[in-house]
């Protein structure tokens, strides 16, 4: 039987009487566009980041672009963030109009080097889109003290971040706004798209609420510019379902990740760092070798499929080259992506099939 790197499926078939009693719950009630559930969504996952307030939007993308919005960034200013990162991130600063402009990461976590953000800060810089890595937080308590003095604004990027924590506050409550995605893949994934931006400012939140809904604050009037990107009701029905099961999700991850630490302590691969002061949840169990690309194929072979997160880093793509970047500025981004592979990480991966991926990958090394 192949092993794969994602496991949603067979979570659907475990939660089906949960998941097929909230839609059935939606669909009765005949309320599909903003009704109790997204409210009710919105609130708990609020609650359960500490941030306060949460709007339910289209995506993870949008996410991002419409907090990017509510800031009041577009044309002619610049967003920091890091080229290690999946498309979404730069896509959306891109779409506002900004230009995004990038610093390296950490060559051990993988996130954001916040050191280098000081050195990149000009007149134009509005905003730092922090990428929560892996499930690991960047340092959010060092990037406000660095971006304090010059007023610029911090966005959390949460996609893989669901739980993660820094110092004790939650991914999602540490920094002016945050955006999560829920593509079902994510800690806490639904079957579709969707997203939702999290905050601690009620006006911030009445902003984003306005911008995701024409600009309307009821029907028919628009206040402002804005867009269509709402999390509908079964969407929203189906995530409160699986909400109640968060922290199980990240335990089990976590115990899943110690375990890869132990079997493979001494394989040769570098195995996931983590920040002294955090708590990673394991969105992806990302370990480091030279010759990834030649231990990928060998457990193809053996029906073991892997991912890479990312082998392009985004300033080397076609879409982005206007930015002026070349290959050899961000060599710790670039060096990463020749070298970076994933191994199965989901709360139902059979504690069978894990030991099997460790016994493959420890007999592939040592051959190699």
């Amino acid at each position: 039987m192949t092993i794969y790197v994602w496991g949603y499926l067979d979570e659907l078939a475990i939660e089906r009487p949960e998941i097929d009693a909230a839609i059935a719950s939606v669909l009765e009630s005949g309320r599909l566009i903003l009704g109790p559930q997204v409210a009710a969504f919105e609130e708990q996952f609020a609650a359960y980041c500490g941030a306060g307030h949460g709007v339910g939007v289209n995506s993870g993308t949008d996410a991002i672009f419409l907090a990017l919005k509510a800031m009041d960034i577009g044309a002619g200013d610049e967003v920091i963030t890091v080229s290690n990162t999946a498309v979404p991130t730069v896509s959306a600063i891109v779409a506002t109009g900004a230009t995004p402009r990038f610093v390296d990461i950490d060559p051990r976590t993988y996130l954001m080097d916040v050191e280098q953000v000081e050195a990149m800060l000009t007149k134009q810089t509005k905003c730092v889109v922090a990428v929560h890595l892996f499930g690991q937080c960047v340092d959010m308590t060092r990037l406000e003290d660095v971006v304090a003095k010059g007023g610029v604004r911090v966005l959390e990027d949460c996609a893989q971040a669901h739980g993660a924590e820094h110092r004790g506050h939650k991914a999602g409550a540490m920094a002016e706004a945050g955006a999560f995605s829920f593509y079902p893949t994510k800690i806490l994934g639904g079957y579709g798209d969707g997203g939702l931006v999290t905050t601690r400012d009620t006006a911030f939140c009445e902003r984003v609420q306005r911008l995701r809904f024409y600009g309307m604050k009821g029907k028919y009037y628009a206040d402002e510019h804005g867009y269509n990107s709402r999390l509908d009701e079964l969407h929203a029905a189906i995530l409160l379902a699986k909400l109640q099961h968060l922290d199980a999700y990240i335990d089990r991850r976590r115990q899943l990740a110690a375990r890869y630490d132990r079997l493979l302590a001494e394989s040769g691969l570098t195995l996931p760092a983590t920040v002294g002061d955090g708590r990673h949840a394991y969105y992806l169990y990302v370990v480091r070798h030279p010759e990834r690309d030649r231990i990928l194929e060998a457990l193809r072979e053996q029906d073991i499929q892997l991912n890479i997160s990312y082998p392009w880093p985004i300033h080397t793509m076609q879409a982005y080259r206007e930015l002026g970047y070349r290959e050899g500025d961000l060599p710790h981004t670039e060096l990463a992506a020749q070298e970076i592979f994933s191994l199965p990480m989901f709360p139902s991966l059979k504690d069978e099939d894990q030991l099997r991926v460790c016994d493959v990958l420890n007999d592939v090394l040592t051959r190699l």
